[in-house]
C-alpha cells in the first residue's frame, strides 16, 4: 500500500489504483493528473522518456475488485 504523496517513476509497479499527479520534464509538459490501475506498470512518457514522476493524490478501488460489483 502506498501513502498519499508517495512518488514513483516509470517502470515501477502501481501499488494502488487511484489518481496520480504526473510531473514531466518542465520543458515538455506541465503537471497533470491521470488514473492508474494497481499491479500495472507506470509508463515512460512518449516525449521525455523516463523523466516523469507519478505522485499518489487519491487512492480508489478499481471496480473489478470491489465486492459490490
Amino acid at each position: 500500500m502506498a501513502a498519499i504523496g508517495e512518488v514513483f517513476k516509470p517502470g515501477d509497479k502501481v501499488p494502488n489504483s487511484g489518481i496520480y499527479r504526473v510531473l514531466h520534464d518542465y520543458k515538455h509538459n506541465r503537471e497533470h493528473e491521470v488514473t492508474c490501475v494497481a499491479h500495472t506498470t507506470f509508463p515512460p512518457c512518449n516525449k521525455c522518456g523516463h523523466h516523469p514522476r507519478f505522485e499518489l493524490v487519491r487512492k480508489a478501488i478499481h471496480i473489478d475488485v470491489d465486492d459490490d460489483f
